[in-house]
């Protein structure tokens, strides 16, 4: 049996005046939710300049089934380019900044937000029962995943997603262009169909998205100006690794840089490597920059002529980078030729000073026997014993 999803949106003077986050709009009189979505779509970005750069609002749902100990039963963080600016724990009860700039935020904007974030709580836990019945699932940790957000490129161009996940894995996504849910899997039909039963619902998310969700970006890009459009130089560094079959692959690591948008490429003379460059989705460093690498495969002893081209806007030029052999594999090699000669002197030198020794003493012992085994002092032969002296 499907449960009715409780109904909990923002009042309409509230919505016009603090578009912030997502109100919540789930399965109720469909009237109401073409209300709100009629004033998402009335939202108009302002006519104010784009600090430029790619920028993005994303938010993350969390919810599960059976929460075991030290785990929350819902959580939801809000992302701006990737760094985390506000979070929902439900187990606080609160919604709490994650940035400093969100600090300076009124106490009405935090309220509101716990308030839709408690209602999109209960609403995201009947999902997570109601899919767990289409998996024939009555009990158990299981969890869904609700992913939304929007981006906004230099040069104007924007684009937005919305994704619905079950125990990590994909389930439903809204194609914004025909505005209908596409199922990840044969079992995610049923709650495609549930979800399609009002077309409005996604005619909403898509109003949020293209709407609501960039007019937040704008805001918050205000607030957080200093930290979200500066600029941080990327450290470029080239390392060399060396497979188990021989092959040599050069990779250019960039590390440390803001904004996340980057240029890697691969030279050889005058020829730009694309084919044969691999590269890597540029990733959140953790600590507000972001890092990746691009790397190519080379001849033996051919390193140095490869060169990592490296294009950022904190940058007023293009950064040439190659890879050079680390100075200490000199000192390395000179240590353990240093090493071995010491162990190979001691060596010979024990051995001499052993056959010195041993011959002393075999000299010694001579000289307590007389020719034929006699001992020198008992022998009666004068002769014997000055021969005896003579050796000793």
């Amino acid at each position: 049996m499907l449960l009715l999803l409780q109904l909990l949106s923002l009042l309409r003077e509230l919505t016009a005046e603090s578009p912030w986050g997502l109100p919540v709009v789930a399965d109720g009189p469909a009237s109401l939710a073409k209300v709100v979505m009629a004033e998402l779509a009335d939202l108009k970005l302002e006519n104010k300049p784009w600090p430029g750069g790619t920028h993005s609002l994303h938010y993350h749902y969390l919810a599960l089934s059976e929460p075991g100990p030290g785990l929350p039963q819902f959580l939801a963080v809000g992302y701006v380019d990737d760094q985390p600016f506000i979070h929902y724990d439900s187990r606080v009860d609160r919604a709490k900044p994650q940035a400093l700039w969100m600090a300076a935020v009124d106490t009405q904007y935090w309220e509101t937000e716990t308030q839709k974030q408690r209602a999109w709580a209960k609403v995201q836990q009947v999902e997570t029962w109601t899919v767990m019945g289409y998996h024939n699932q009555s009990s158990g940790t299981h969890s869904t995943q609700r992913m939304f957000g929007c981006e906004i490129r230099e040069d104007g161009r924007t684009s937005s997603f919305w994704q619905f996940g079950f125990d990590g894995q994909d389930h439903l996504s809204l194609d914004l262009e025909t505005l209908s849910w596409v199922s990840a899997k044969p079992v995610a039909v049923q709650t495609k169909r549930w979800w399609e039963t009002e077309r409005c619902y996604a005619e909403y998310d898509k109003a949020y998205l293209e709407g609501l969700c960039l007019t937040s970006l704008h805001r918050y890009l205000e607030l957080g100006s200093q930290s979200l459009t500066r600029k941080e130089p990327p450290k470029v560094q080239v390392t060399r690794h060396t497979a188990e079959d021989g092959s040599i692959t050069l990779r250019c690591w960039a590390r440390g840089f803001y904004p996340r948008d980057i240029s890697l490429s691969w030279w050889l003379g005058e020829d730009e490597l694309v084919q044969e460059t691999e590269y890597v989705e540029t990733r959140p460093g953790g600590d507000g920059t972001y890092q990746t690498w691009a790397a190519v495969r080379v001849p033996a002893r051919m390193e140095n002529g490869y060169i990592c081209h490296v294009q950022h806007s904190s940058l007023n030029h293009t950064l040439t980078v190659a890879w050079e052999a680390p100075s200490h594999q000199w000192i390395t090699s000179a240590k353990v030729i240093s090493i071995i000669f010491t162990i190979t002197f001691l060596l010979v030198a024990g051995v001499l000073i052993f056959i010195k020794q041993y011959s002393q003493a075999r000299n010694k012992e001579s000289c307590k026997q007389a020719p034929g085994g006699e001992e020198p002092h008992n022998s009666q032969n004068p002769m014997s014993v000055e021969t005896a002296q003579l050796l000793c």
